[in-house]
């Protein structure tokens, strides 16, 4: 199993500026980096490849759709503009040498309608997310859909959406992606829902109930990563918080107070924790 920490944890852009990310989390024990291209126009790609390279570490990237990109929306000029940018960060995502694309990429995260999915929605998502996977394939990226809470989306909101979702799109390159803090929202029980996923599971967020450290909060993580276990995933764990510091970033996320001492502290804690988990459920090593 590999650990990793995203981007917006530590920084609201990713820029040449922020390449440095990539020293201080493999400085801290994580294996991927998980960076989210907030402007894709400013994306380095190619100078973030070679850095991760000379460091040793993977990437994946973690990306949602805006508004005016919302591949779900009853306007097919906004369709449209939502594969557009697909495309685009797929391409960012191949040229920096990413393995897994995942997050609210499949519609516009924060969008609701005001009522419950409709079935134009759900084709519209469906094609929409065919396109990109076909566009994809081939290329080594996996694409992953992330399930949302109720107050993000009203689009998957479990893994079962998720999964009807993926079975439809009918690709080999495109999988789940759940995380605990969504599902401890949505979820009638997390361990059963990782186990109906299965072999869709492409890619998992072990974040706390409240986005703080996990272990700290009311995430069953025992369960959690029997279930993970049972159903043969041994990939990727990833850290997905924000900096409360950043009030542009932190009121889009609703977080109003410090897990932590600093963000370091927060990343360090929750590798600690997940690593010490991993070790005790899968191998028997308790040191928790």
């Amino acid at each position: 199993m590999r650990f990793a920490v995203n981007s917006l944890l530590f920084s609201g852009s990713f820029d040449e500026s922020d390449l440095i990310l990539c020293d201080v989390v493999q400085e801290m024990g994580f294996n991927v980096f998980e960076v989210t291209p907030v402007d894709p126009n400013a994306f380095p790609a190619t100078k973030l490849r070679n850095r991760a390279k000379d460091l040793g570490i993977s990437l994946n990237a973690n990306f949602a759709l805006p508004r005016e990109a919302n591949t779900i929306s009853p306007d097919p000029a906004v369709r449209a503009k939502g594969i557009e940018l697909s495309k685009k960060v797929v391409d960012l995502c191949i040229e920096a040498g990413v393995e897994v694309y995942c997050g609210a990429n499949y519609c516009a995260w924060g969008y609701m309608s005001g009522r419950r999915r409709s079935a134009d929605e759900w084709a519209w998502g469906v094609d929409a997310y065919r396109q990109i996977g076909e566009y994809a394939a081939g290329s080594g990226l996996t694409i992953a859909v992330e399930t949302l809470n109720r107050f993000e989306s009203h689009y998957l909101n479990t893994a079962a959406d998720a999964c009807a979702f993926i079975d439809e799109v009918g690709l080999d390159n495109c999988k789940v992606h759940l995380d605990t803090f969504h599902m401890i929202r949505e979820e009638d029980n997390l361990a059963e829902a990782i186990r109906s996923t299965g072999s869709r599971l492409g890619y998992f967020h072990a974040c706390g109930s409240h986005r703080g450290i996990p272990g700290r909060d009311m995430v069953p993580w025992d369960a959690t990563f029997q279930a993970l276990k049972d159903v043969g995933y041994d990939y990727v764990v990833g850290v997905e918080s924000f900096n409360p510091g950043i009030e542009r970033l932190a009121s889009l996320v609703c977080i109003w107070r410090d897990y932590a001492e600093s963000p370091q502290a927060l990343a360090r804690a929750s590798l600690a924790f997940l690593q010490a988990k991993y070790k005790e459920i899968y191998f028997g090593e308790s040191s928790i």
